[in-house]
């Protein structure tokens, strides 16, 4: 029972869940009517999603008890599992995959359906961290940028090959790591622009091999047309035709019908006033945000970007005065990945980015992305709360120090 001490957890980082928990909940009830209308029932959606947060909040207190040498072990068994099951994704016919719109990123294991594209973003950071940690020397610097550069490769290919948004982001998250871990700019910026070469070859490629001669792609990155039509449909003017309602970009058009409506006022139309939540597919889901910004308005917007920036400024004031480096790394790429999957999100939502399919963490409505984001929570808490606890005993032994020092009086 000792080692349970409320006292030495960290109430920012729970005050900021807690926050995004409440807006999810809010958000959810209004969002989440087609859900409604389709299972015949106001609390059967939410009361799911309910579910997986309150298992979600369960697995952030208990985790944070564990101390981060045993979370970054954990770590590498956690990478070895997803990796594979990402790759399972790539086996034509595997009966454990399920293809939902096209896409096979999802994993179907004793009934339970999760995307390990997810366990394996987890992983990667807590396993990337680690090794750029063990940096002494100069030396060592080149040997670990290889390392980490191999293991983010085998495990981004499957990854792209369905989700080449999340691969884009992890790629981000990893390019933070080495920066931050001083790795030399001619390993780190030559990556980048091997790597923008690669997208822009891919991109000419399927652009005139495939789109504009109206050919399918087949094999594992079949769903590259797809990606290649949502930069098109975004970054072409084509003389206004994005505004006349098509299958394609149905979500983009009533996102922005939202977002105009909620702009109306500071606090938009009030929450449970949506329309647009009827005609939006998925409101519930990636385009989420443009739901809150109806409801909410600009005052909403802000106070939500303000929660997910508070999160990487929180992460950075306690990897600031932590002497651990690989918790350092391990904190500030997990609040990297949640802050910048929530910014992508946003700026999809209010049209300024491509689709991307990037779900709000912790808002939009999901199992595995609400689970895996509390456990980034759990962990980052956990850092903070050993490190409150060290200076706890720090301070203890100073204070002991200083009474067993004898008075000495000169008479």
């Amino acid at each position: 029972m000792k080692k349970i001490n409320l006292q030495n957890i960290d109430r920012t980082f729970w005050g900021l869940y807690i926050a995004l928990i409440i807006v999810a909940i809010i958000a959810l009830f209004s969002a989440s009517s087609t859900l409604v209308y389709m299972h015949h029932s106001a609390l059967g959606p939410i009361g799911q999603q309910m579910f997986f947060i309150v298992l979600g909040v369960i697995a952030a207190f208990g985790i944070q008890y564990i101390p981060s040498y045993w979370v970054r072990f954990g770590g590498y068994l956690l990478l070895a599992v997803s990796t594979l099951l990402v790759y399972s994704t790539m086996i034509p016919g595997n009966p454990l995959v399920v293809t939902i719109n096209g896409a096979a990123r999802w994993v179907r294991i004793a009934g339970i359906t999760f995307q390990p594209s997810e366990l394996a973003k987890l992983s990667l950071i807590i396993v990337i961290a680690d090794q750029l940690a063990r940096i002494r020397t100069e030396d060592d610097k080149r040997k670990y940028f290889f390392r980490t550069l191999i293991i983010a490769a085998v495990v981004m290919l499957p990854i792209m090959a369905s989700n080449l948004s999340t691969a884009v982001l992890i790629g981000l998250i990893i390019f933070c790591l080495w920066i931050l871990a001083h790795i030399p700019w001619k390993y780190t910026l030559s990556v980048v622009g091997i790597a923008i070469v690669v997208l822009c070859l891919g991109y000419a490629i399927v652009e005139f091999g495939f789109v504009r001669p109206g050919r399918q792609m087949h094999g594992p990155f079949k769903r590259a047309t797809t990606w290649v039509s949502r930069i098109d449909r975004h970054f072409v003017d084509d003389g206004g035709s994005k505004y006349v309602l098509t299958d394609e970009n149905i979500q983009e058009v009533y996102a922005a019908v939202a977002i105009a409506r909620g702009g109306t006022t500071p606090f938009g139309v009030l929450p449970g006033n949506s329309k647009e939540r009827d005609y939006l597919p998925l409101a519930f889901a990636d385009y989420i945000f443009a739901i809150i910004v109806e409801e909410s308005g600009i005052i909403g917007a802000a106070f939500l970007i303000f929660l997910y920036l508070a999160i990487l400024f929180r992460a950075c004031n306690v990897s600031s005065r932590y002497n651990d480096m690989p918790a350092m790394l391990m904190t500030m790429g997990l609040a990297l990945m949640i802050t910048c999957q929530a910014l992508i999100s946003m700026l999809v939502a209010v049209g300024l980015g491509p689709v991307t399919g990037q779900p709000l963490p912790l808002v939009s409505r999901g199992g595995t992305s609400v689970l895996i984001t509390s456990i980034y929570f759990g962990i980052m808490m956990g850092v903070s709360r050993e490190q409150l606890a060290l200076r706890e005993r720090v301070q203890e032994t100073i204070e002991e120090s200083e009474e067993e020092v004898p008075i000495v009086t000169l008479e």
